[in-house]
């Protein structure tokens, strides 16, 4: 399990400059590097999980290091930091690590993986107030991972892969000629890992090049980091339910304050905060909604959720986060 250091927010400048220095500390020696951060749920009503922190870079860090030491995605740490070079932050910068969700709206049984944010949760079948999170890539444009409900067929170590015709064509089109079969070893792009959708076309698996993971890449199949595929695969069992969903706005609550988040591509359309918000929401009884924050999460655009309301009346007890 990852070791993380938690902050939020708005606290004081000593507690802030206390977890900037733990987490420098501890973020880039952890043993966990690049599997499920794993989280508890305190209440049965909350679907805000985790807490963002921030981590202060050495000469030779780049944020690609930073993320797969904390099982993040490109993305994922190109949209909480915009003003920070991916590839030379500099030392000393401070950088902010977005672990830090709004569980899909989804059952919460076996993968939920939701396309727009690049993330699957797994929520173990012995444990329900339990969930792990973990960074991906899905599919590139004309090559979509599908949506829908699905469950795992197969599982396999050390796979070959066999790619398929529009793949071939794809890759011959920039001159890369594929074998018929790429035997397991270094260079098979699916890893050490694979599990079988039951759209057979479909696998979740490791990856060759971990790099370049939280990016729509792939040819519809979604990677894992090597390490995060080990860790799924052994926790996988065959039948475990697959929910594939889209969803760039992602409500949540956590006691009774409201976030949102979003997750929506640089080329993709936005909506108006009072599109964004569901009218059974937004019109629910002791609901308070606060529109300009709305419209600064969808504006900003950074996948880290903000606080864009709260209720009255609520039997969940306060939240507060563990500061370090």
């Amino acid at each position: 399990m990852q070791t993380q250091v938690l902050m939020k927010r708005g606290i004081t400048n000593g507690r802030r400059t206390l977890a900037v220095c733990l987490a420098g500390a501890l973020a880039l020696t952890i043993a966990g590097v690049g599997r499920a951060e794993t989280y508890r749920l305190e209440h049965p009503g909350d679907s805000v999980i985790g807490v963002p922190f921030y981590f202060a870079t050495r000469a030779d860090d780049t944020l690609l290091d930073v993320a797969r030491q904390n099982n993040q995605g490109f993305e994922d740490m190109r949209n909480a930091n915009p003003e920070v070079d991916m590839w030379v932050p500099g030392a000393g910068t401070e950088v902010m690590v977005p672990t830090f969700y709004v569980l899909p709206d989804a059952p919460r049984q076996g993968i939920v993986i939701n396309r727009p944010e690049k993330r699957l949760y797994f929520y173990p079948p012995n444990d329900p107030e339990e969930v792990r999170s973990y960074a991906i890539s899905v599919g590139r444009e004309g090559m979509d991972t599908p949506l829908g409900g699905f469950s795992i067929i197969e599982k396999k170590r050390d796979p070959s892969w066999t790619p398929g015709p529009n793949v071939r064509a794809a890759h011959a089109a920039y001159g890369d000629i594929l074998p018929a079969v790429v035997p397991p070893g270094p260079d098979n792009p699916l890893g050490r890992f694979a599990m079988r959708l039951s759209n057979p076309e479909y696998l979740i698996h490791g990856t060759s090049k971990p790099w370049g993971l939280g990016m729509e890449v792939s040819a519809g199949c979604i990677r894992l980091y090597p390490e995060g595929i080990e860790e799924l695969f052994s926790l996988t069992e065959l039948r475990t339910q697959v929910t594939i969903v889209d969803q760039p706005y992602k409500f949540g609550w956590r006691g009774d304050d409201l976030y949102l988040e979003v997750h929506v591509n640089r080329e993709g359309k936005r909506v108006t905060a009072r599109e964004a918000v569901p009218a059974a929401l937004a019109e629910a009884e002791g609901v308070e909604i606060d529109w300009r924050e709305v419209q600064r999460a969808i504006d900003e655009n950074t996948g880290v959720p903000r606080a864009v309301g709260h209720r009255t009346h609520s039997d969940q007890a306060p939240y507060l986060p563990m500061i370090f």
